[in-house]
């Protein structure tokens, strides 16, 4: 997050901005970064910068793939927690192709990227 931090205060520089009202980012469901932690963390370390105050808006990117095999693009299947292992609390991607379950290259779904920022710039 303070990457995250870092890159979008850089790039408020260039502007005049009085404020910043919210923060748009995309998470990728492969990245497993968990949208309270990173909300938390937000709240924490933009306290001394521009940034206090506004909302994290965190969208969630599902996972996609392309199979070379049979040339499904998609969704992927998940095991259901409990399925195999009770000691998982959550879905586990499969990652191989939902239709002929050869390897897949996944397409989305592994991103953590600033898509945008609603801010207020200063009256000249």
């Amino acid at each position: 997050m303070s990457s995250i931090i870092e890159a979008v205060l850089k790039e408020l520089n260039k502007y005049d901005i009085e404020s910043v009202e919210e923060v748009y980012l995309t998470v990728g469901e492969m990245t497993y970064l968990g949208s309270e932690q990173l909300e938390f963390a937000y709240e924490i370390l933009t306290q001394d910068s521009i940034l206090k105050g506004s909302k994290l808006v965190i969208e969630t990117e599902k996972i996609e793939v392309m199979c070379n095999n049979c040339g499904y693009t998609g969704g992927i299947k998940y095991l259901e927690s409990g399925e195999e292992d009770e000691s998982y609390h959550t879905q586990l991607p499969i990652i191989s192709c939902p239709q002929c379950s050869s390897q897949v290259e996944v397409v989305k779904g592994r991103s953590c990227v600033v898509k945008s920022v609603k801010a207020v710039e200063r009256d000249v």
